[in-house]
């Protein structure tokens, strides 16, 4: 009776083993695609706010699927955290390879045409310039214009599109918030 209870044990050991690897090795997967985050700063207020708990699909960008205005991305810069880490940064793109970027009086042009800033906490957009995006490039800004740091600054300026970390897809928090992240552009 002894030798079949610890055969018994034995058995549910293992199976308890092999369940918490499989677990873990789901849990690697998903990582790889998907990267929780969360929002630490006021830049993409209306849309995000602070303490906002974000999903990043890190996969969006591979393939045929290109970055497209008014994606919100995740991109590594080069400014730091107070532990002399690089930040990375939550930002909508306004603008991709070719494209003009024209901002005056308030207003953003996206080749000549009026961009809608319905989106965006004021509506206007500080600033003045005139730049075309070059290739491999992506001109971005947070929603919150006022605060954004963000392509209009020599600190971030065009964001290579080899820095991207992935695209925001989901946000889980708060709950009454929850649901997919659509672009205000389609």
């Amino acid at each position: 009776m002894g030798k079949k209870k610890e055969i018994r044990e034995k058995s549910l050991a293992l199976e308890w083993i092999k369940d918490i690897v499989i677990a873990v090795i789901i849990a690697a997967v998903i990582v790889q695609v998907v990267k929780p985050t969360i929002v630490k700063e006021r830049s993409m207020e209306p849309n995000f706010y602070q303490n906002d708990y974000l999903f990043v699909y890190r996969l969006a960008y591979k393939g045929d699927h290109k970055i497209q205005r008014g994606d919100v991305i995740v991109f590594r810069s080069d400014l730091e955290t107070d532990s002399g880490k690089k930040k990375l940064l939550i930002k909508r793109v306004i603008g991709v390879a070719g494209d003009k970027i024209s901002i005056h009086n308030g207003e953003v042009y996206v080749n000549g045409e009026k961009d809608d800033q319905s989106y965006t906490m004021s509506g206007e957009t500080v600033g003045d310039l005139d730049e075309t995006v070059p290739d491999g490039s992506l001109f971005c800004m947070g929603d919150n214009r006022d605060v954004s740091i963000d392509s209009r600054s020599d600190q971030v300026g065009m964001v290579s599109t080899g820095r991207v970390f992935g695209k925001v897809v989901f946000r889980l928090y708060p709950f009454d918030r929850m649901g997919r992240i659509t672009n205000p552009y389609k």
